[in-house]
């Protein structure tokens, strides 16, 4: 047997001779990917694990401690040529600790969060570093070349499910549905106003109650390119668990618990769509074929965008249907904007909701949310929007 594996065996079986309590996480191995905005860098873990992380300057460095916490593996194998990182180290900190620092070349922006085994994945430590000196470099000649074209921002419309007299689905331990899913949308608007290219309106961000009528008014009122409602439900079967993502459906739901869904959430009467429209002074039956060919293609693009969104969340939390469903949900009965209704999780499901109420989930979630969105619209950029403008300029210099 392999001198490297037979230890591995032996250090397995010493730390399930240990109380419980007691076992320490193993730190098995690295990973890296770079992309063009961000370096990532991932963590694979024996189990889960608490960990904090801060930056030092003078020279830059990023520490992460991981509590309870030993290294089994080693990170010589990681190539880190043209990256931000110039040298990993790491060794024992505190008592039964690990410290990992990164030492780099320049200050970093860092979004770290846990993800649980799936996808046949054990438990891993997430940390995305974007490099923040370029960005500033760019910042002033990108101005001024700015204002010779007619752009504007993309307009994203979040709704935090419920709020005020309408708690949502309350967990077995209290937790409400209107409070997690203020936090997600809350991070979500935070991370979207960041981004240089988008403009984001919350439909409320604060705990009061908005009738299903006005968060598609909202929507129009705002001129909105998308829609997004957040929610974290309850199942009609408790062991049910995993995020879901919803478009309108004129006809059928696509399922049982889709249709579950949508009588739920429709507490309020269906929206007139045809006044939405502005369709009031036109034949009937031309405002018929108007409403049924802007609903289309508002469908067609919802599903598009639902499926992105899906694809994104899909590396963060489980899902409960791999597959956008459709069913008649009031609040995405907009004839023009494309809208999606996203279940981050079952507030009924123990698992799920023990993970909905941190922290660090949520702002998981927010992150995937983000990810999903810009995707779409680097795919189907609106006409005169930067995005747009920036692939033309792209396009134009190759």
């Amino acid at each position: 047997m392999h001198r490297r594996h037979l230890l591995n065996l032996i250090l397995a079986s010493v730390a399930f001779a240990l109380p419980f309590g007691v076992s320490a996480t193993q730190i098995r191995n690295a990973r890296l990917w770079r992309s063009d905005d961000k370096l990532r860098l991932v963590f694979d873990l024996s189990g889960p694990v608490q960990y904090k992380t801060f930056s030092l300057s003078a020279p830059e460095r990023l520490i992460i401690d991981l509590s309870g916490a030993n290294l089994s593996g080693d990170f010589s194998q990681l190539t880190l040529g043209n990256t931000v990182i110039r040298s990993i180290r790491s060794g024992p900190f505190g008592q039964g600790d690990t410290r990992i620092v990164l030492d780099l070349s320049s200050p970093v922006q860092l979004a770290s969060f846990l993800l649980p085994p799936q996808d046949g994945q054990g438990h891993r430590l997430v940390l995305d570093l974007r490099t923040a000196a370029p960005l500033q470099m760019t910042a002033a000649p990108e101005a001024t070349v700015d204002k010779a074209h007619p752009k504007r921002d993309i307009i994203v419309v979040v709704d935090p499910g419920h709020g005020g007299k309408d708690p949502g689905a309350v967990g077995a331990k209290g937790e409400r549905e209107k409070d997690v899913v203020l936090s997600i949308a809350q991070l979500l608007a935070k991370r979207l106003k960041r981004e240089k290219g988008f403009d984001v309106k919350l439909v409320r961000n604060d705990d009061f109650f908005v009738p299903l009528r006005k968060r598609v008014e909202i929507a129009r009122k705002h001129n909105a390119d998308m829609f997004i409602s957040v929610h974290a439900d309850a199942a009609p079967r408790l062991t049910a668990s995993g995020a879901s993502v919803y478009c309108l459906s004129e006809g059928g739901a696509t399922s049982a618990t889709a249709r579950f869904m949508a009588q739920r959430e429709n507490g309020a009467d269906l929206l007139g769509a045809t006044s939405l429209l502005n369709l009031k002074d036109k034949d009937p039956m031309l405002a018929g074929v108007i409403l049924d060919m802007s609903m289309n293609a508002t469908i067609a693009a919802s599903l598009q965008l639902g499926s992105t969104v899906l694809g994104s969340l899909a590396g963060i939390t489980t899902l409960h249907q791999k597959r956008v469903e459709q069913a008649g949900f009031a609040v995405l009965k907009s004839p023009d904007v494309p809208s999606i209704l996203v279940e981050t999780g079952f507030i009924s499901n123990a698992r799920d909701s023990q993970r909905l109420v941190t922290a660090r989930h949520q702002q998981a979630v927010a992150d995937g949310l983000f990810e999903g969105l810009q995707r779409y619209f680097q795919k189907n950029p609106p006409v005169n929007s930067y995005i747009a403008w920036q692939q033309a300029q792209k396009k134009s210099q190759a």
